[in-house]
């Protein structure tokens, strides 16, 4: 029975692995096996190729890939005396018989795929490089200055040449010194490592979709997973300082935060939540510091209560680790851990940080994660840095399976909310592990002026939620820690970044506490502004969920045949309809100036209520109030009121921003928050607009879907930029007239929408003059 028990168990996660849509074992139908070579079709732009001497030929997930049982496109074979030829709709494959595609005589000869390019033939053999990649993102920004770690970044998924190669062979080393290694289901729930069967083979995943780039983010997702989707309390403002803070120093803040009306939803405690060297004889630690697992009682006497208290004030809070130096004989968990290990805990003076073995991993989750995650912790941040490679298993990345072992372990455990952890990027595969850690960057401008750039470009390998240290992490001797206006300028970007959290490193002389600055009226804006858009902001997630694009996209997925695009790196897409262009340098006399590329349309400039044309290039002059972000003509953008206090909730009435003189449509996205089911349990609501002549319609469909912890009835402020006024200063709301506003400064015609139910659609209509 107990056997019969342990299959079922083994089952099961085996299906929470690869679901009912993830399977690393191809159709059949797809695979061409020539020999010693085996090509598998993917989809029309998509091919794989494997080269392996004893025919060993990888049908497990890999770290890259989890996925290849996709439908199987439409290609033909054929073949000579020499070659073999497949064709797809866009790919002509040539592969000469019996040779290894690297050598013998020579690649081009040997294995080629031409495709076609803006009309043009382009072909492709391995070992070809490409200097027009357009690169995707490395692990860490620990100590660079300015844009000095732009030569470190890993090549991306896309190219301006129209193709791109994932090598995913056993012997191809990651940037961190790491290989891909297979995954296997394994009874624990957490997929477990493995090493490859031919580790000689070649493994080759061939993207040839030409300038679609976000094509072939989507794609990839099929085969390499899903970006999850974040809870939303994730989208809110994370107050976070590396600081020896007591317990009631953090009640402290969270009065402060709420005394000065600062949204917050997550609350981070720093590594001196656990005991750091010798502060007490009695409760001696002796691992240096960095490594710990026992709470720090001097600083925090109940952690319980302080969770609790945490909690009660509705925020979520996450605990940093740096699991690099394994579990200390003086640590709380330390004999619970030797008992479950079977290790002898008086004769034991460490054990090992080896989460590869099964037997650590048990009993690390059993008497650590299990007992805190009890205690309250939402969430763990791996700031993980110390061993790239673990000395246990040949090329294992540890930043890589610290990730994906948390996040897993999360997944199988905790099933009542979103698994989420905050690490570092570990290579290609990471981003199915949410949101990363970007690391120590210095304070200064020239580490702000490089985030907008290195954000959007992890969206080249899917990684769509890097969170950065807002206001900079460590002192640079050449500029002051405390700079208000550098602090603002890097809150605004903060706006428009993935994850909105604020953060530095140890000293009471670095402050991020923002209701103590001069300029707090104007930091605390750009936390409002935060809120504000969190409809838009959590809908552009789902649609990273649904499509592998990233909120933070670069200029040239809707470009890509514009240099200015690739030129005018410092400003990107946020989400469909926004465009960003971060002030990232000092003003003068309190004005920056800012040149900016406006692709073609028209672009609504929030700062100042004016429209930009597009398809130009200007230099505009922005306050220290004012930040560069721009509505598409067109747009639609639904934000919360400004009574809103956390991203978990969900308003009985919500702003509706609107830019005139362009039809357009959005569609907003919900679900309850933090539940696993949002793949299946959502809600949508359409949202257009149409003029004919000087006549206007405003449509609000009903709502459809499954409305778990949405309100029944809902009311709507329209706000409708670049319009002249009202014809007779009325409107019409589901065929009632009602008094439409006006304001002349800012163009924009205001018209409420009473509560109604969700399920009826609204029609408003105005005509102007």
């Amino acid at each position: 029975m107990k056997r019969f028990l342990n299959i079922i168990t083994f089952l099961s996660a085996a299906m929470a692995l690869w679901g009912a849509d993830l399977n690393p074992v191809a159709n059949p139908e797809a695979v061409v096996t020539e020999g010693v070579v085996r090509i598998t079709v993917l989809t029309p732009e998509m091919i794989r190729v494997e080269y392996s001497p004893s025919k060993q030929f990888e049908d497990r997930a890999t770290f890259t890939v989890v996925n290849r049982n996709l439908p199987v496109p439409h290609f033909t074979k054929s073949e000579d005396n020499e070659f073999l030829y497949i064709n797809t709709d866009k790919l002509k494959l040539r592969y000469r018989k019996g040779t290894n595609p690297y050598f013998e005589p020579n690649p081009p000869a040997n294995l080629s795929i031409t495709m076609e390019l803006n009309g043009r033939p382009v072909t492709w053999f391995p070992g070809q490089g490409d200097g027009k990649n357009l690169k995707g993102t490395y692990r860490t920004l620990d100590r660079c200055f300015g844009d000095g770690y732009r030569s470190k970044l890993e090549d991306g998924l896309i190219s301006r040449s129209g193709w791109a190669v994932i090598d995913d062979s056993p012997q191809c080393v990651r940037t961190d010194g790491s290989r891909s290694l297979a995954l296997v289901p394994d009874e624990t729930g957490v997929d477990w490592v493995a090493p490859r069967d031919d580790k000689q083979s070649l493994d080759l995943y061939f993207l040839g979709y030409g300038h679609d780039y976000k094509r072939a983010l989507h794609d990839y997702t099929l085969i390499a997973g899903k970006m999850p989707l974040p809870p939303d309390y994730a989208f809110g403002y994370w107050y976070s300082k590396y600081e020896n803070y007591t317990a009631d120093d953090y009640r402290n803040i969270i009065k402060d935060l709420k005394e000065n009306d600062i949204n917050t939803d997550v609350l981070i405690l720093d590594m001196d939540w656990h005991w750091n060297g010798d502060p007490d004889p009695n409760k001696s630690n002796g691992r240096g510091g960095w490594t710990g697992w026992s709470w720090n009682y001097n600083l925090i006497p109940d952690p319980t209560k302080l969770l609790k208290d945490i909690h009660d004030n509705g925020l979520h809070l996450a605990l940093n680790l740096h699991p690099a130096m394994g579990v200390d004989a003086s640590e709380d968990i330390f004999r619970g851990m030797a008992d479950d290990m079977g290790l002898d805990a008086d004769t034991t003076k460490v054990i090992p940080w080896q989460l590869e073995d099964k037997s650590f991993y048990k009993a690390f989750a059993n008497n650590f994660l299990r007992p805190f995650e009890k205690q309250g912790v939402d969430f763990w941040w791996l700031d993980w840095q110390q061993h790239l490679t673990s000395p246990y298993t040949d090329g294992l990345g540890e930043t890589f399976w610290c990730n994906h072992v948390f996040f897993n372990d999360m997944k199988a455990n905790r099933s009542d909310r979103r698994p989420i952890i905050f690490h570092r990027w570990g290579g290609l595969g990471s981003h199915r592990y949410q949101i990363g850690f970007s690391g120590d960057t210095f304070i200064n401008y020239a580490s702000l002026a490089f985030q907008p750039y290195f954000t959007a470009t992890a969206s080249n390998v899917c990684y769509g939620y890097w969170g950065h240290d807002i206001g900079g992490h460590m002192w640079d001797s050449n500029y002051p820690v405390n700079d208000p206006e550098l602090l603002l300028r890097w809150f605004q970007f903060g706006v428009f970044s993935p994850i909105f959290r604020s953060h530095a490193a140890i000293g009471t002389w670095i402050n991020r506490k923002i209701w103590t600055y001069e300029n707090f009226p104007q930091l605390n804006a750009t936390v409002k502004l935060r809120y504000a858009l969190f409809p838009y902001i959590y809908t552009m997630a789902r649609k990273s969920y649904d499509t592998g694009v990233g909120i933070c996209r670069p200029m040239y997925y809707e470009y890509p045949e514009n240099d200015e695009a690739y030129v005018f790196e410092e400003q990107y897409f946020f989400g469909d309809d926004i465009l960003v262009a971060p002030i990232v340098e000092p003003s003068v006399d309190g004005v920056s100036k800012k040149r900016i590329w406006f692709p073609e349309g028209n672009w609504w400039s929030v700062a100042d209520n004016k429209m930009v044309k597009g398809n130009s290039i200007q230099i505009l002059d922005f306050t220290l109030d004012q930040i560069p972000y721009f509505y598409r003509e067109g747009a639609i953008i639904v934000n919360n009121p400004p009574e809103v206090k956390s991203t978990t909730e969900r308003p009985a009435k919500l702003i509706v921003n609107i830019v005139a003189g362009k039809d357009g449509e959005t569609t907003l996205y919900e679900d309850s928050g933090d539940s696993n089911d949002y793949d299946t349990r959502f809600a949508n609501t359409r949202f257009a607009q149409k003029t004919t002549g000087s006549l206007a319609s405003y449509t609000i469909a009903a709502r459809e879907g499954i409305a778990d912890r949405l309100p029944s009835k809902r009311a709507y402020e329209l706000r409708i930029y670049n319009t002249d006024a009202p014809a007779d200063g009325k409107a019409k709301v589901d065929g009632k007239e009602v008094k439409a506003e006006y304001d002349v400064s800012t163009r924009c015609t205001i018209i409420h929408v009473p509560s109604a139910k969700c399920n009826k659609a609204h029609e408003i209509t105005v005509k102007y003059k």
